[in-house]
């Protein structure tokens, strides 16, 4: 029997969808391995995958060479991935520096307005883990899925 105090409980408002921005090598992760964990991406609710053309031909090229049976796991992966266009804008804010093959994905992901950045480059984008640019934060794929379970959205 339900309470007269949970009735009058407004609904809650829906969960807002994360956009969340995958750079190339969580990209090739995801589908150079069946199974792998980050394939759990393409699963939470209330989130929305992207990545740019610019990621897509570095994973694609990639996993052509290393591991060109993955191509299928990858293609299959992108049909429910939002791809866009490069940024038209190249600066990057504050003093933010990157390697020049890293500038085009957190461009591309400040672009689409992303709420997230997820990148396993440590080497380029350690010092940057944890932190916003612009709207984007920046996490490595473990990280994120990590808050998601911490918050309970599956």
């Amino acid at each position: 029997m339900k309470k007269a105090a949970d009735e009058a409980q407004p609904p809650r408002p829906p969960k807002r969808t994360a956009k969340v921005f995958l750079d190339a090598n969580v990209l090739y992760s995801a589908a150079y391995l069946a199974g792998s964990k980050l394939g759990d991406l393409w699963n939470l609710s209330a989130t929305e995958i992207v990545t740019s053309f610019y990621g897509v031909e570095e994973a694609r090229r990639n996993l052509a060479s290393d591991r060109p049976e993955a191509l299928v796991r990858f293609e299959a992966l992108l049909r429910t991935t939002k791809v866009v266009p490069e940024a038209e804008d190249e600066v990057l804010p504050g003093s933010i520096e990157l390697d020049p093959k890293d500038r085009p994905i957190l461009l591309a992901a400040m672009s689409a307005r992303a709420d997230y950045l997820l990148t396993g480059d440590r080497t380029h984008f350690g010092k940057l883990y944890g932190s916003r640019v612009g709207s984007v934060r920046i996490l490595p794929p473990a990280d994120y899925l990590n808050l998601r379970r911490l918050r309970g959205r599956r």
